[in-house]
């Protein structure tokens, strides 16, 4: 029976993600450049060290068993947001070092990049399944636009408050920086997650004492979970390949300037808050009286996307101006933006699984299929553009092709909601009982 929250334990929750993603984009942005523009190192080491990120996001399941072993998420979430932090300097650091001393600076950014990856995934993982676990199914949707737009704020307000501190520029700054933004993350993720549980419960679920490697068999032979894991994967695979892809695009292909193609992501940015707030709304007034409106919402979020990206695609040849693709921007933000929030909707209500104490489990491998998809999405993205263009001579035509290949995963991941969003809210229930009743009858 799932209580219902008022705001403020959204807020809280909320908060949390704020916190995780404050350092999270501080270390992948903010150093990122530091190492490529004043350092003038490789373009590749950071690209290096932010791959060591989401490889390390891969044990995700593993994290979400050890929160359901405890049936308490909080002390995941606060220990996770602590090392979250640490590594944070710890990056920071390293990036000091690479100037004078490359090989030390190396392998203590390696080190630093995979304890951020795993403070992200141990805190976001026990996070996702806390608010499954204190939000009531048609408060769902509300929650997770709450905590994403505080996200995408703490994003904006970190990166603007670190600019000014930053300036002028030094590396013991940068340090210092980032040493006051991890302790200020922790501290709020600290008061965030206090009580927020209530009491420990008295008696584990049968299935948290199981052995990892156990847990993890019995819930990866569950047809609904590995439905579902395919269906994040293919999506955000999609989701993460147009983001680094469609500012070199407007300049290559529209002409537009470094000030035009910032704007183009703002208009992006936009339609995918727009997006999210929508969805949201729809959530709350539909979700009691249609238990399926996340279903719907994701397949018409994936469809409007696929549709928007198969415009980019053609938009060059069919003779598309400059001015029509900033509209365009934001209508793929509005579909990007619904087919988020539904998706992370259906991932709570879904990850329970009647009751078994694997929810975080679930979770988790949910978890390390989206950080397989991002970590894949830029890089085969890039490489297909470049490809492409060596063939035929033309960048343009790579990032078409780029394109088209997210719009077929989007329209895939459109088909797979069909079935791997079997039902939402409570009713999830039975339809992970019956999926492992069928699991076990195979089985036999």
């Amino acid at each position: 029976m799932k209580m219902t929250p008022g705001w403020l334990t959204i807020a809280r929750l909320a908060l949390i993600q704020t916190a995780i993603g404050a350092v999270v984009v501080l270390t992948t942005s903010t150093l990122n450049r530091v190492m490529v523009v004043e350092l003038a190192l490789p373009a590749t080491l950071p690209s290096l060290m932010i791959a060591v990120y989401y490889a390390v996001q891969l044990t995700r399941p593993r994290f979400g068993h050890g929160s359901d072993v405890g049936m308490r998420r909080a002390p995941w979430i606060v220990g996770g947001v602590a090392l979250l932090a640490v590594g944070g300097v710890a990056a920071a650091a390293a990036t000091g070092l690479l100037e004078h001393h490359p090989l030390p600076g190396l392998v203590l950014g390696i080190m630093a990049f995979a304890a951020i990856g795993a403070g992200a995934g141990a805190a976001g993982t026990a996070l996702l399944t806390l608010t499954a676990s204190v939000v009531s199914p048609a408060a769902r949707g509300p929650a997770a636009t709450a905590m994403f737009t505080m996200m995408i704020a703490g994003f904006a307000l970190t990166t603007a408050v670190a600019s000014r501190l930053l300036d002028p520029f030094s590396m013991l700054r940068l340090v210092a920086v980032t040493a006051m933004v991890g302790c200020l993350a922790f501290l709020a993720a600290l008061l965030a997650a206090w009580r927020l549980e209530g009491a420990a419960l008295a008696a584990r679920a049968e299935g948290a004492s199981t052995p990892f490697r156990e847990a993890l068999a019995i819930v990866w032979g569950e047809a609904g979970t590995r439905r579902f894991a395919l269906f994040v994967f293919a999506s955000m695979l999609g989701y993460s390949g147009q983001d680094v892809v469609l500012e070199p695009f407007g300049g290559l292909a529209y002409g537009l300037t470094l000030a035009e193609t910032t704007r183009l992501s703002a208009w992006q940015n936009g339609g995918i808050f727009c997006g999210m707030v929508l969805t949201a709304i729809a959530g709350g007034l539909l979700g009691r009286r249609y238990p399926g409106t996340l279903r719907i919402t994701a397949i018409g979020g994936a469809v409007l996307s696929a549709i928007c990206l198969s415009a980019l695609a053609a938009g060059p040849s069919a003779g598309m101006t400059g001015e029509t693709i900033f509209p365009l921007a934001a209508v793929l933000g509005i579909g990007l933006g619904a087919f988020t929030i539904s998706a992370i909707g259906a991932m709570m209500a879904m990850a329970d699984g009647g009751g078994d104490g694997r929810a975080g489990l679930r979770m988790g491998v949910w978890g390390a299929a989206q950080a397989l998809a991002f970590g894949l999405g830029g890089l085969l993205a890039g490489i297909c553009v470049d490809l492409v263009a060596l063939a035929t001579g033309r960048m343009v035509v790579g990032y078409a092709v780029v394109f088209a290949g997210q719009a077929l995963l989007f329209a895939l991941a459109a088909l797979q909601a069909r079935k791997a969003i079997r039902l939402t809210g409570e009713t999830a229930t039975s339809a992970f009982r019956a999926s492992r009743s069928h699991t076990g009858q195979r089985q036999t």
